[in-house]
């Protein structure tokens, strides 16, 4: 899968980055750590049976990067598939097509990676939403819609 090859240098950047950043603004006021919530299967998903978050788009778009990572369990591999969810409905609505090439993936990651850590707070999809402009190709008209 095209995204996979992509966004592989994503998984293992934001995971460290979320993981150094610690708890989020506001939990951190209060002294809290978010409680990781355990995902399964959810047959309203916008791609059935393609991924492994168990979160509709809907409710991947309105977190940060530190409760994207937190609401994984802090597992790498639901991270990643948080990631790569979010990164195909970013090269949908652009109508890009994400390259199928190392080169491209280590690019994204890597400016994923200094975006995460700049601002853990920020939305997961407005990093990668930004990362997928900076990689994705024009998709042809027809495809994109």
């Amino acid at each position: 899968m095209k995204t996979t090859m992509v966004l592989a240098a994503v998984l293992m950047a934001i995971p460290v980055a979320a993981m150094a950043q610690g708890v989020s603004g506001t939990q951190r006021m209060n002294g809290q750590e978010p409680k990781p919530s355990v995902t399964s299967q959810n047959q309203n998903m916008s791609h059935p049976g393609e991924y492994t978050t168990g979160l509709t788009n809907e409710q991947l778009l309105p977190l940060s990067v530190h409760e994207a990572w937190v609401q994984s369990g802090r597992n790498e591999d639901r991270f990643f598939d948080m990631v790569k969810q979010l990164a195909e409905l970013s090269a949908q609505k652009r109508g890009l097509s994400l390259p199928e090439n190392e080169t491209a993936g280590q690019k994204a990651g890597d400016w994923i990676k200094k975006e995460a850590r700049k601002d853990p707070d920020q939305l997961l999809y407005v990093v990668v939403d930004r990362a997928v402009m900076k990689v994705g190709t024009r998709s042809s008209p027809v495809a994109s819609r």
